[in-house]
């Protein structure tokens, strides 16, 4: 991994609270995977979905704007048309991370991102693999 992006990375996992935009009531789909993972090491996070009231035992949010607490660090794992909006509302809501997951990126989110002062992973990290993720 390139030097500067596991600095990236590092910073990244160093910026709690995270949420999760996107977070799956479905345990086999990456928006699950990846909450479970932030849970199975013991971090502060929030799930985004709006259309459930929890996922994984934990309160489920509609937006990032409506979390209890400022989250600075959010894993994003939308549909890439879907990402340009989150990365939006997340500069809005105060956000200083986004790690947009394999298949959520896309050059207009990436840039987005950059543009809005956004610190941003994108186009191949992920989070299960780096933080290490166990199936269970």
């Amino acid at each position: 991994m390139p030097r500067g992006v596991q600095e990236t990375i590092t910073s990244f996992l160093e910026s709690g609270p995270f949420a999760v935009v996107g977070a799956s009531t479905d345990r086999s789909k990456y928006g699950n995977k990846v909450l479970r993972c932030y849970q199975q090491h013991g971090k502060e996070v929030y799930p985004i979905n709006p259309k459930a009231l929890e996922v994984e035992g934990q309160k489920a949010y509609p937006s990032l704007s409506s979390l209890p607490v400022k989250a600075r660090a959010i894993s994003v794992i939308t549909p890439p048309a879907i990402t340009e909006q989150v990365v939006r509302e997340a500069a809005a809501a105060g956000v200083t991370h986004v790690w947009m997951q394999p298949g959520a990126e896309s050059e207009a989110a990436v840039r987005a991102a950059e543009e809005l002062g956004l610190s941003v992973i994108a186009g191949g990290a992920c989070l299960l693999v780096v933080l290490g993720y166990r199936e269970g």
